[in-house]
């Protein structure tokens, strides 16, 4: 047998291996339910009739149908390729937004509304139970997963000013246990010669490369069968939207960049003002016992104060949970927080752990200020240093500054500017209200991942106030 049919053979038994763990944890959750749920209406239903077969029969197809659809959507059933974490937790979401969904579905079907509590109580037992035994059995099927898959094999191209100190090969090895850069080569100007190598390994990996070295590359990648990685220009992103036309005998691409329609923002400043506004509510014994603890640990005041960048470059004040010390900026030069920033507070240490220093923007969302889901409003030093070295940066300013966003989710604190303006132009270009739902999701996912608060190192703060310096000398 050929290694061409060998990997092929071994990526399906993979793909195999994964579709039975998902159905096996399918199988468990909606197990679990039913016992929960024929057991509930037998008690609570009075007729008796929804105990026949085919009532039951709808149930169970209805909640294993909804579990596979919202896990699948949320990342639930990816073991191999997301981190462990990110699966675990996307697997919990999943469990508590569908048996939260099942409260109300139950007491439509009983109709015994007035049992409301009851239905509560009963469903959050069920999804503790669910969430404790399908995390314990997801981690043995990752455990397997990682034993019986090997890591990609990678063969990274590199181009002539490529800085291998930060090198595409530093993100895949972050995720050893999917991925291992075992070769990287500077490309030659006949990119045929690289032939040999690209047989050898999995994929191959493609950084900072001239656009024909790319293209032809990324071809050969094609013809071979190979993955190819590589990371986009911000003019790939831009026309990843573009429609195929047919109007004359060559192929033909359309870039309407019309934006998001005003029927569409319409409906996202609906859920904006309605979202913040519960938020608020149910959030406000958070916000008495932050605003407490931050009085108490040093008695200054509870908000921190900070002007931002928003829609159409639009500057307004940004309100936050304090977590440093007063004055932590009293030169008004901008100091970003480092990795072990002795300028963080006890109580700034554990609100900037789980995000909840950002909580009073939802005030500012009320405001019109800002949005649930959209790119990070920067200061405006930071807008008008970023727009120095990349001028498309201020495409960010097509929408609102959100509380979260793609860059927020999918990034890290200290994620490079270039790489957020990638990453935020991805939502620009696709955006949708199910997009928005998503990245709501998402979002809960990054409290798990210590990586998404990670501070900048010594060199990147230094080198941010070193330019801000020379933009002062140059004023």
């Amino acid at each position: 047998m050929s290694e061409y049919s060998n990997k092929r053979t071994h990526a399906a038994l993979e793909s195999f291996y994964r579709r039975c763990c998902g159905f096996l944890l399918t199988v468990i959750a909606t197990g679990s339910f039913m016992f929960v749920w024929y057991r509930f209406v037998q008690d609570h239903n009075q007729t008796g009739a929804l105990l026949g077969m085919g009532n039951l029969g709808m149930a169970l197809l209805i909640y294993a149908g909804l579990f596979i659809v919202i896990t699948k959507w949320l990342g639930g059933f990816h073991f191999g390729a997301n981190r462990k974490m990110q699966v675990f937790a996307s697997q919990v979401l999943s469990l508590f937004s569908l048996d939260f969904l099942e409260i109300f579905i139950s007491m439509a079907i009983t109709g015994q509304f007035r049992f409301g509590f009851l239905f509560l109580g009963i469903y959050f037992l069920l999804f503790l139970v669910q969430t404790v035994v399908i995390v314990l059995v997801t981690n043995i099927i990752i455990i397997v997963h990682r034993k019986i898959v090997p890591p990609l094999q990678i063969f990274e191209i590199y181009g002539e000013r490529a800085n291998l100190g930060n090198s595409i090969r530093d993100k895949f090895d972050r995720v050893p246990a999917k991925y291992h850069v075992a070769k990287m080569t500077k490309c030659p100007e006949n990119v045929e010669e690289l032939l040999p190598d690209i047989k050898k390994y999995d994929a191959i990996a493609l950084y900072d490369l001239p656009d024909e070295q790319q293209s032809s590359l990324i071809k050969i990648g094609y013809e071979l069968g190979k993955r190819v990685y590589f990371l986009p220009k911000l003019s790939d992103i831009i026309v990843q939207t573009s429609e195929n036309m047919n109007l004359f005998d060559t192929p033909l691409a359309l870039n309407r960049n019309e934006g998001i329609s005003l029927v569409r923002l319409g409906i996202k400043r609906f859920f904006d003002i309605f979202l913040s506004l519960l938020a608020l509510v149910i959030l406000s014994p958070v916000f008495l016992i932050v605003a407490i603890a931050i009085k108490r640990d040093d008695g200054g005041p509870v908000f921190f104060r900070q002007e931002r960048v928003t829609l159409g470059g639009r500057k307004f004040q940004m309100i936050k949970f304090r977590s440093m010390i007063v004055d932590a900026e009293k030169d008004g030069r901008s100091h970003p927080a480092g990795e072990d920033d002795d300028r963080i507070t006890k109580v700034g240490k554990v609100i900037r752990a789980v995000r909840i220093d950002e909580l009073p923007q939802l005030i500012n969302i009320l405001k019109g200020d800002m949005s649930i889901v959209g790119p990070r409003p920067e200061r405006v030093e930071h807008v008008e240093k970023y727009t120095q070295q990349i001028p498309e940066f201020k495409l960010r300013e097509k929408v609102r500054g959100g509380l979260t966003g793609y860059a927020q989710v999918y990034g890290k604190y200290n994620t490079t500017a270039l790489d957020k303006v990638k990453m935020d132009l991805i939502y620009i270009t696709h955006y949708s209200l199910l997009l928005d739902l998503q990245l709501i999701f998402e979002t809960v996912k990054i409290l798990f991942q210590k990586e998404s608060t990670e501070g900048f190192s010594e060199e990147r703060v230094e080198e941010i106030q070193d330019f801000e310096l020379e933009n002062d000398d140059e004023k």
